[in-house]
């Protein structure tokens, strides 16, 4: 998906994809994980989520990457956190506290950025890209994170020809596919959220499903 397209999306505030809270599901299944404090956890594609400081809450050093320039100016502002900036090869990092968010694109890392990644946290990444690039997304980018590391997935199910993505129906049948290689996948919970979600109504969508998955990366 062109970059453009993102950027527009930023300028003119068309964010549906925001929440205002933590996600619930995150709260919820996190623990699950058992990440000792002070783990490094890697959030892409992270926007301005109130997810990065439910997670540096709960004692983890955030590693968040994000194409958007005004995603993250919005976040340190809405925090009144003022971050530290340099530049490097990935882009240009803010860190304030234990919140690092690089500016840049998430297929420039490399393993050497993503060494100390105890964790990797999507929410909104996955569901996000299209079918080609979630394919590079998994077998590319999650390939770089160590052996060890553990995750927590979050997607949506929907029958894909009532709605144009993103965000994107991503079935569990592809999950697999996708992460099978180098992941060990259990499903967590799977919900109908449809009646919580008015726009996907209003586009005719006739079922919604959120799928909670739990990742393990394989020695």
């Amino acid at each position: 998906m062109d970059p453009d397209f993102w950027h527009q999306r930023w300028r003119e505030g068309r964010i549906g994809f925001h929440q205002d809270m933590p996600t619930p599901l995150l709260l919820e299944h996190w623990p699950a994980l058992e990440l000792v404090s002070g783990s490094q956890v890697f959030v892409p594609l992270a926007g301005k989520s109130q997810d990065l400081v439910w997670l540096a809450a709960q004692g983890h050093r955030v590693l968040g990457v994000e194409l958007s320039p005004l995603a993250v100016a919005q976040f340190f502002a809405e925090h009144g956190l003022t971050p530290q900036v340099h530049d490097s090869r990935y882009g240009r990092h803010y860190r304030a506290g234990e919140i690092e968010l690089i500016c840049g694109d998430v297929f420039s890392l490399d393993a050497d950025v993503l060494a100390d990644c105890a964790a990797v946290y999507d929410r909104a990444a996955l569901i996000a890209l299209p079918p080609p690039l979630r394919r590079g997304y998994v077998g590319e980018l999650h390939a770089l994170l160590p052996v060890g590391c553990r995750g927590l997935l979050i997607t949506l199910e929907y029958p894909p020809h009532e709605k144009q993505g993103p965000p994107f129906d991503v079935p569990e049948a592809e999950v697999r596919e996708l992460y099978d290689r180098d992941w060990r996948v259990e499903t967590l919970e799977r919900s109908d959220i449809l009646a919580q979600q008015p726009g996907f109504v209003a586009e005719g969508v006739s079922a919604l499903e959120t799928v909670v998955y739990q990742l393990s990366r394989k020695a």
